[in-house]
């Protein structure tokens, strides 16, 4: 009765079986690692500070974002004072909490 009894697997599937779910196993960490790093990782453009400010205007993509730090950012941040528009609107929080005029 050969056919009722169920065959094992040879040493080498099982080997690579195992080789499989490692290789897996460990995309899936390095995945896990990556995803927690970007959650808490801010980066330079994420936030106004120390001169520099940020800010996501509309455009004809959805989105985009309009970073600028030192002279540039002071004339932006200045010119924004002065006018009403939906940009300047949009600009003059981050200004604020960049410390610029």
């Amino acid at each position: 009765m050969p056919l009722l009894t169920s065959p094992s697997l040879p040493a080498s599937v099982r080997g690579e079986k195992r080789r499989l779910f490692m290789l897996a196993m460990t995309i899936v960490l390095i995945f896990a690692g990556v995803t927690a790093w970007s959650a808490v990782h801010q980066d330079r453009y994420s936030r106004s500070g120390s001169g520099c400010f940020s800010v996501t205007i509309p455009s004809s993509t959805g989105g985009a974002l309009l970073h600028q730090c030192g002279a540039r950012a002071r004339a932006s941040c200045r010119g924004a004072l002065h006018h009403h528009d939906r940009l300047s609107l949009l600009m003059r929080p981050p200004c604020r909490s960049a410390g610029l005029p």
